[in-house]
């Protein structure tokens, strides 16, 4: 458990989000017509407008949008494609939203568009492996970047064994990716990382990843986590499935996550809040803790036992 989570501010296109002190929930909006979570339900742009406002009124403090599918076995879709679905969605939302929009692509030319049209934040999901021009579109534009470990691409990750030491990878992994957008001109804190729960990891894996997430601050960067209805987490029942990812977002949260992402606001909420309380508790306790592991202080001379200025004992008079 992570109890010091690290307390910044991330720097966006037009404002700074405070992180650390309660966590952040980006609530995503997918506008494609085969996501695994809504089966294009929102790739109307009155629907994806409806949606986003309502996720704002339910306590969302981003909204996260996708107009690519990244689900397990998907295929790679051309620019002009994303564009077409995410380009009348940012239209009718600019301006209208109180919260910052964060856009999901790893293609510079999506990226650009986005930003021109109102997005604050790019969610990379390939972390620059796909498109190492996005880190240049992103610092020319002053946003925010989301660097997500991914392995392989969706449709080979069926394919692909367990990652060998799958922490440190990430964590070695992350810290180079961070170290290019660096070098693309991205200032540091514009930078937040996450770890790719279910891009190319195995599922034994992914709840590894959750286990030992507060390794990600040696970074020292914000951290993102998004396992809101991975299939990892998959149940008998949406019900089911949804308190699953209500224990694997606590989880995160306890770990060190600064921002979860999720489909499911009003509840994730919820659960954020009680993770944050935890936070807070184990805070307030450990300084007492480590009151008591001090050594003490020798009690005044006079209370020692049998030393030079120890109390005489009461004199007993004659009887009487």
């Amino acid at each position: 458990m992570n109890a010091h989570r690290r307390l910044c501010y991330w720097k966006l296109k037009n404002r700074e989000l405070q992180l650390g002190n309660r966590t952040l929930i980006a609530g995503v909006l997918n506008v494609t017509p085969d996501s695994f979570s809504d089966a294009g339900r929102h790739l109307d742009p009155d629907r994806a407008f409806a949606r986003a406002i309502e996720m704002e009124e339910q306590g969302a403090d981003i909204i996260d949008i996708g107009a690519e599918s990244t689900r397990p076995g998907s295929k790679p879709i051309e620019a002009a494609e994303e564009l077409r679905r995410l380009v009348p969605v940012l239209k009718r939302l600019k301006n209208s939203l109180g919260i910052p929009i964060s856009v999901d692509t790893y293609k510079a030319e999506v990226a650009e568009k986005a930003l021109e049209h109102g997005a604050e934040i790019i969610n990379d999901p390939s972390g620059l492996t796909l498109d190492p021009q996005l880190a240049r579109t992103v610092a020319n534009h002053g946003a925010g970047l989301i660097l997500n470990h991914m392995r392989g691409r969706p449709e080979t990750w069926a394919k692909q064994p367990p990652l060998p030491d799958v922490m440190n990878t990430i964590v070695r992994d992350l810290d180079a990716t961070a170290h290019r957008a660096r070098g693309a001109g991205v200032e540091r804190g514009r930078i937040v990382v996450d770890p790719g729960i279910g891009f190319g990891k195995r599922k034994e894996q992914n709840s590894e990843i959750l286990a030992r997430l507060d390794q990600l601050a040696k970074l020292d960067l914000p951290i993102f986590v998004g396992v809101s209805r991975k299939s990892f987490l998959a149940q008998k029942t949406p019900l089911e499935t949804l308190y699953a990812t209500a224990a694997a977002v606590t989880a995160s949260i306890l770990g060190g996550a600064h921002i979860v992402r999720v489909h499911d606001v009003v509840e994730m909420r919820a659960a954020a809040a009680m993770a944050d309380e935890i936070l807070r508790g184990v805070a307030r306790v450990e300084p007492e803790e480590e009151e008591e592991k001090k050594p003490k202080a020798p009690p005044p001379r006079e209370q020692r036992a049998g030393g030079p200025l120890q109390r005489p004992r009461p004199k007993v008079g004659p009887p009487g």
